[in-house]
């Protein structure tokens, strides 16, 4: 189990006593296990959801559910994503780079955590109770399913970085586990949506990696961390058109 623990000490901000290695490499090496720590996540958060809708109305419950969610992360891919807006300003490559790694948030970054929010607050509000449970357990699975996945696609931007680091350790074998672990959780959770939650949300992240890649000769860590709150949008959001359109 050392690769779940070290998956979810990475991803989340639980903390865990067993001991585990540590360093990117080891990180990537337990891939694998990213999506598993999003079923628990989800669980956690659809329970948490239960309670809240049973004292709050429903717009307050979302939004308190999504500050769980945000808080329990520890704003880990919010920060990779408002990093990646960020850098879409630079001049060249190198400057891009630059200014993702400046801990600095501009204005490209914090408008686009507002809408990315906005949106997610606004899906999940609007779910029935059947269907907003069934996708606060799916989009946590399959937005972390998408880090390796694009590990397994596109290069790295930065030899020495992090998410370098990280992508060496993903095994190809990795990579399929995860995505099938993604999808199979999508489909329990969602039936027939789920399958096409998870077709929209690879499509978003792999097109959003191709883009990056362009930008900047690869990805980085905050590119990985910026496909998992594209996956987890992208969740939501299908869930909010299926239930619109009947679909469900």
């Amino acid at each position: 189990m050392s690769g779940f623990v070290t998956a979810a000490r990475y991803l989340t901000i639980v903390p865990l006593p067993t001991a585990a290695p540590r360093g990117a490499d080891s990180l990537g090496r337990s891939a694998g296990w990213f999506p598993v720590v999003g079923v628990v996540l989800g669980a956690a958060l659809a329970a948490g959801d239960r309670g809240l809708s049973w004292l709050f109305p429903p717009i307050l419950a979302a939004l308190l559910t999504l500050t769980a969610w945000k808080l329990l992360t520890g704003g880990l891919h919010l920060d990779g994503l408002a990093d990646c807006l960020d850098g879409l300003m630079g001049r060249d490559r190198e400057h891009r780079l630059s200014i993702m790694r400046d801990s600095r948030i501009g204005v490209f970054g914090a408008v686009g955590l507002i809408l990315i929010l906005l949106l997610e607050l606004t899906a999940l509000a609007e779910l029935p109770a059947g269907m907003r449970w069934r996708a606060l357990l799916a989009a946590p699975a399959i937005g972390r399913a998408m880090p390796p996945v694009l590990a397994g696609i596109f290069g790295v931007a930065l030899e020495g970085g992090q998410g370098a680091a990280f992508a060496r350790g993903v095994r190809p074998a990795g990579s399929w586990i995860a995505g099938l672990v993604g999808l199979v959780a999508a489909l329990l959770a969602l039936r027939t949506a789920g399958g096409v939650a998870f077709g929209v949300a690879a499509l978003a992240a792999v097109g959003m990696g191709r883009f990056l890649s362009s930008r900047l000769g690869g990805l980085t860590g905050d590119a990985f961390g910026a496909a998992v709150e594209f996956g987890e949008l992208a969740v939501l959001l299908v869930a909010a058109s299926s239930t619109y359109l009947g679909l469900t």
